[in-house]
């Protein structure tokens, strides 16, 4: 199955110019079940990109415009009341599907975000008495503007921590940009056809389980995340001021999962240190709370996971 990997990121780059960090990372979440959270200005093509691999996979996708006046019903769906019948029944939200754009998720307040909660650990909704399974694959891509104060709010960390990635989407190059800049203007972009389908998708999950890892290199991914807890017992006690609180066990489930996938992406049977340098940033980031020290120093949580990279010895 890996030549159809190579196929679909033919596919998405027909939509999608540059930003391969970000494609890889929207594949890992799919091959592995995790969400992810995109990190951005805006005009950096982070809907196009899930749009366009909704597309590939022949997934359903559904888009959520976050508001502050954005209800819990607006997104999982309500009881009805059919006064023909005289009964309730069930509409259901947006959240019934396989690929659940939650654009600008900052922007609505703690009751929406709770609501999503309960979908993205337990992929299921519950709507008055009954609760109702989600449709697999299911997974909540979620995007948010850092630049942006105004009616934003802050991801409570319950809910950051339930994302596997937290991905910074940076600009295009100049060449990239003179691209996608003439295909707009001329209207030459391809469109995208769907090259891999649903059992295909489940087979390649199967492989990526399959991936080997070492054993040494499961206890160095969890010795990475411990030492975000306890920085001074691994020797690195310049750190210690610098951390609040540090990743939680979701981040070391996360990492061993996306290591997997990082490895079956780069066509590899197993996982290397490089997979697991590549991975880590995008795991730790949004579980890593700083500090006063850290924020007033000018310190931000990628800055903290290089030190512990550059600290803690590779078996």
């Amino acid at each position: 199955m890996k030549n159809k990997i190579k196929l679909l990121k033919q596919e998405i780059a027909k939509g999608v110019i540059g930003h391969k960090d970000m494609i890889d990372a929207l594949l890992i979440g799919l091959m592995t079940n995790g969400h992810i959270l995109l990190e951005g200005v805006p005009g950096l093509a982070k809907t196009t990109a899930v749009n366009a691999i909704a597309k590939a996979l022949s997934l359903e996708f559904k888009r959520v415009q976050f508001t502050p006046d954005l209800l819990p019903l607006d997104i999982i769906g309500a009881e009805i009341y059919d006064v023909k019948s005289g009964d309730f029944k069930i509409k259901y939200g947006p959240v019934f599907t396989n690929l659940l754009l939650a654009d600008e998720i900052n922007r609505a307040p703690a009751k929406v975000q709770s609501a999503l909660l309960e979908v993205m650990q337990e992929r299921q909704v519950t709507i008055g008495d009954s609760s109702f399974k989600i449709q697999n694959p299911f997974l909540v891509l979620a995007t948010q503007n850092p630049i942006e104060q105004e009616g934003a709010y802050t991801l409570p960390e319950a809910q950051l921590d339930r994302f596997m990635f937290k991905v910074v989407v940076g600009y295009n190059t100049e060449d990239e940009e003179y691209e996608i800049a003439q295909k707009v203007a001329n209207d030459t972009f391809e469109p995208i056809n769907p090259v891999i389908f649903a059992d295909e998708l489940q087979q390649i999950k199967e492989e990526v389980k399959a991936v080997h890892i070492e054993e040494e290199l499961s206890a160095y991914i969890v010795k990475l995340v411990f030492t975000t807890r306890d920085p001074k017992k691994y020797g690195l006690e310049e750190l210690e001021r610098y951390i609040a609180f540090g990743a939680s066990p979701r981040a070391t489930i996360d990492m061993l999962k996306a290591v997997k996938a990082r490895a079956y992406l780069r066509g590899h049977d197993f996982v290397s240190p490089i997979d697991i340098a590549l991975t880590i940033k995008d795991v730790l980031r949004h579980r890593i709370i700083l500090s006063y020290d850290a924020i007033a120093e000018g310190l931000s949580s990628d800055d903290i996971i290089q030190k512990i990279l550059e600290s803690i010895e590779i078996p």
